[in-house]
């Protein structure tokens, strides 16, 4: 991880299968999301670390290297919390995995070779925060994905804390001791199903109590991991692999039921009909330990 201080910035050096095009086109595909602004292609987003809110503006210079800037005064006085900054942002674009033996194999594979060549350098963004990567996932079940990030939106401006800048407010994801806090009820004027509302209410009671943290499940297999979020309620394995391989990190992360997934698959294969799940596991078999960015690449052919 090499990064260091210029005057008050921050200067992170990029791997060199980074691309600043990919990765400004997945984050700018969706114009209601709330979590972060991209104006002129500079990302402008709220860090938390802890109590701490910091504001920053992120520059991608040359695929080289990102520039982080602070704003609002909100630069950490500690050099542990700033080194926390750029420890969320090596999360959110998964910079320190070598890419290499992915691109490798997806040269050869026929249902990856398109995708990686028209998205090469794209990383899969992260949700490095446990609890909004699961409501995130419990939001998104079932419906579309623009009902889905109205359905953020509500939530965060609701229950989240906010940075203002230049008469704009910059948001943070509702924090699960707030959310722990809650009834169903709460959340009734936000259109989600009150099952829905149960679901994520109590995700967040486990992590208040302590009996879910990022850290006890990325010190566990990837089969322990996924078996410890199956007992959840409202986490299936669709949200569980989602979770697994977005926040977790864990490369072998697989949704194969996911309907983006065999969308895709159905338009590059040019099939009339859906493919079946042991069709999926067959074609499956070359992306072996890069099952979530072969997911992550297919997916972006349809979002």
């Amino acid at each position: 991880m090499t990064w260091n201080e210029v005057n008050d910035g921050i200067v992170i050096t990029l791997p060199e299968d980074f691309d600043r095009e990919a990765n400004l086109g997945y984050l700018t595909r969706e114009k209601n999301e709330c979590m972060y602004t991209i104006v002129d292609d500079v990302i402008t987003k709220v860090i938390a670390i802890g109590e701490i809110r910091s504001l920053v503006q992120i520059n991608i210079m040359n695929n080289k290297q990102m520039n982080v800037d602070f704003l609002n005064d909100s630069r950490p006085i500690e050099k542990w919390k700033r080194e926390e900054i750029v420890n969320y942002i090596h999360e959110w674009f998964d910079l320190n995995n070598d890419l290499t033996p992915f691109f490798e194999m997806a040269q050869t594979d026929p249902l990856l070779k398109m995708p990686t060549q028209n998205f090469y350098g794209l990383r899969v963004i992260g949700i490095p925060d446990l609890f909004e990567a699961l409501c995130w996932g419990v939001l998104g079940q079932q419906i579309n994905l623009t009902f889905a990030y109205s359905l953020k939106r509500q939530f965060v401006e609701k229950y989240g804390d906010s940075v203002e800048w230049n008469g704009k407010k910059y948001w943070v994801f509702p924090s699960y001791e707030q959310i722990a806090q809650l009834t169903p009820n709460d959340l009734a004027d936000i259109k989600m199903t009150v099952k829905k509302s149960e679901y994520i209410i109590g995700i967040a009671k486990l992590m208040a109590n302590g009996a879910l943290s990022r850290e006890q499940l990325m010190n566990m297999s990837f089969k322990d991991a996924e078996k410890n979020l199956l007992k959840i309620r409202g986490i299936g394995p669709w949200t569980a692999n989602y979770a697994l391989m977005r926040c977790l990190r864990f490369q072998t992360a697989f949704p194969i039921d996911d309907v983006g997934l065999i969308n895709s698959i159905k338009l590059l294969r040019n099939m009339d009909r859906k493919p079946t799940k042991d069709e999926i596991v067959e074609l499956s078999c070359p992306w072996k330990n890069w099952e979530s960015y072969a997911t992550f690449y297919l997916w972006r052919v349809l979002y």
